[in-house]
């Protein structure tokens, strides 16, 4: 897919050193800047993403310790319903 776009004249000269730098060409540096962009917006872990907001609530408790229960209650109902 070409894509067309301009660039300030500050950047040109960047890209193009960072080109003679890595050895390639403008575009192929382009689009290893592009995707190391999706990867660092698209492709973080959740966790890292949410690390502003982890641990600030509080809830009810106690869910945890009744998961099993819970968990033995549905095996129980299922295997009683004919497949």
């Amino acid at each position: 897919m070409a894509k067309s776009f301009r660039l300030g004249p500050g950047l040109k000269a960047r890209l193009e050193r960072v080109a003679r730098a890595e050895g390639t060409s403008t575009s192929e540096s382009i689009r290893r800047a592009i995707g190391r962009y999706c990867e660092q917006v698209l492709g973080a872990a959740l966790a890292p993403r949410l690390t502003d907001v982890i641990g600030i609530g509080r809830g009810g408790g106690g869910r945890a310790r009744r998961s099993g229960e819970a968990f033995r209650r549905v095996l129980r109902r299922n295997r009683r319903q004919p497949a």
